[in-house]
């Protein structure tokens, strides 16, 4: 069943931005432009910084590097290869400089337009209320020039491609147009707004929490980073494939380097244990690269995340359409008692990044956060039935029966089978707490201002959203679940997933949650 309740919609901002009153002049550099609101000044197009040249060719490079050895390597190294590799060079400069002039941005009123002119014109025209977010990041040559990439957020689609970018403005503009894009006219809501957004519209800036750089060492806990040198092992071969023949060692030494090592079982043991014993080590360096300062604040009605050492980055939040938050910890995180945070936004594109409001931190620290700057979940969280935990036993138990039993069979035919029924009867047994523990982890609730559901064992995620942003709800029920009597209750959120589940649920309570969050949409089903 579906309903949407026009009061809890998300609010919209139908105010002109920055209108000037009628009869005066404008500021100096500025032209006056009409409209339905009345005339508004139009700052003059701007163009990126001039030190965006020195970054450009330099980006350009890698892609010009296969190209550049493949020219050498035909031409014999000489001086007409060395002529056409300069040429190269020489054209990408160009290219940089044409691109840059080409480029201007300007902010027009109630709008942003970004201009592209190099081969095909082209506008780009956000309008300022549509905005959600800016974020400021400052990777390594940006940061040695002063400059700042700035990426502004219209929560379109999540795209990219659906958003602007302003790559190359120093710093001091990118603070100024993150000012001028985030200014609202805010109009009273019929609604209450919770005390924590009423005190964010005041002007000023307060630093919610700066996590402690000794909390960095919790990073290789949380798995996210683990991976890397196998990535970066991965990666490697990659490029010795591809680039194995442009670098004169051929395709062929790559595959017979590693035929070699695989006629070598123990070196490959050795290989693999070294890339094993590096996971804590290198994930821990790249988690506090990345989460190295951060910094959660509350700025003008934002909440503001900082992070990162080598490319420091800002993300800028608006509180009005914050919706919720998210608590995620992974099985090593719960037993360390750590977890991260992330905010559950209207209209905010690549949300498992922008929407992060805590890295690894103790979970009370984590609550305590969260409840401060988007506001607690008072209520606790209600079992759900035993027939959710028989079916979480079943599904961590019968697969390893079921290997085990295929290992008894195999027996007959090689001794290797009974080594497959020890492994099987082994991991069922291991199954039995980690069914326990998927059970224990299942829970839902409601406090009279939030909803909270929370599941899952190896990665635990207990998602508190406001009741305002329940748009609707769904009722699901597979044909093991319809066996079992228990459904799946779907929360609709026009934010974050889009929806939460309260999985494995009975009937009564299905029905009990819906008629306590909205009972004005349950009330036409139960007259009938």
């Amino acid at each position: 069943m579906t309903h949407s309740d026009p009061h809890d919609a998300a609010p919209h901002d139908t105010a002109p931005h920055d209108a000037p009153p009628y009869g005066t002049a404008p500021p100096p550099g500025h032209v006056a432009e009409g409209g339905p609101s009345g005339p508004h000044w139009a700052a003059p197009p701007m163009r990126l910084s001039p030190k965006l040249l020195l970054i450009d060719p330099v980006r350009m490079l890698p892609s010009l590097i296969l190209p550049l050895v493949g020219v050498l390597f035909v031409g014999g190294f000489s001086i007409r290869s060395y002529v056409w590799a300069a040429l190269g060079v020489i054209g990408t400069v160009v290219f940089a400089v044409i691109r840059w002039l080409t480029f201007t941005y300007q902010v027009a009123g109630d709008r942003l337009e970004i201009k592209r002119s190099l081969i095909s014109r082209s506008i780009r025209t956000i309008p300022l209320e549509r905005i959600r977010g800016v974020d400021v990041s400052t990777p390594p040559m940006h940061r040695l020039l002063g400059l700042a990439v700035l990426k502004i957020d219209t929560g379109a689609s999540g795209k990219g491609d659906e958003e602007g970018e302003l790559d190359g403005v120093t710093l001091e503009e990118a603070e100024r147009l993150k000012a001028v894009l985030l200014r609202r006219r805010r109009t009273p809501q019929p609604e209450a707004v919770p005390a924590t957004a009423q005190a964010a519209v005041e002007p000023g800036e307060r630093v919610i929490f700066r996590v402690p750089p000794r909390w960095l060492f919790y990073g290789p806990l949380s798995g996210a980073y683990l991976l890397t040198p196998f990535a970066l092992a991965g990666g490697a071969i990659g490029l010795a494939f591809q680039w194995g023949d442009d670098l004169g060692f051929g395709r062929d030494a790559a595959i017979g380097a590693g035929e070699w090592l695989w006629d070598h079982p123990y070196l490959l043991l050795v290989v693999v244990l070294l890339l094993v014993v590096a996971m804590p080590f290198v994930g821990g360096v790249m988690y506090a690269i990345f989460n190295w300062g951060f910094t959660l604040k509350e700025r003008e009605g934002y909440l503001v995340a900082e992070r990162g050492l080598v490319t420091r980055r800002s993300v800028s939040l608006e509180l009005r359409r914050v919706r919720g938050y998210e608590l995620v910890e992974g099985w090593v995180e719960r037993w360390a008692g750590i977890a991260r945070a992330w905010a559950i936004v209207t209209g905010l594109g690549d949300s498992e990044t922008r929407g992060q409001l805590l890295p690894d931190v103790p979970r009370a620290v984590a609550q305590q956060v969260t409840s401060g700057a988007i506001g607690p979940y008072l209520g606790t969280l209600r079992p759900h039935p035993p027939i959710a935990r028989n079916r979480r036993l079943f599904r961590a138990i019968a697969p390893w029966l079921l290997l085990a039993l295929a290992g008894v069979v195999a027996a007959q035919a090689t001794g290797l089978g009974w080594a497959l029924t020890v492994a099987g009867l082994l991991l069922a047994i291991a199954g039995v707490p980690i069914g326990l523990d998927r059970y224990r982890s299942l829970g839902h609730g409601y406090d009279g201002v939030r909803l909270s559901v929370r599941s899952g064992s190896f990665r635990r995620a207990q998602a508190v959203v406001e009741r305002r942003a329940v748009v609707g709800w769904r009722l699901r029920q597979t044909w093991f679940q319809r066996r079992a009597g228990v459904y799946t209750l779907i929360a609709g959120v026009g934010a974050g997933k889009g929806g939460y589940d309260a999985i494995d649920v009975s009937r009564e309570q299905a029905l009990g949650l819906t008629a306590e969050v909205t009972p004005e949409w349950l009330a036409p089903f139960l007259a009938e």
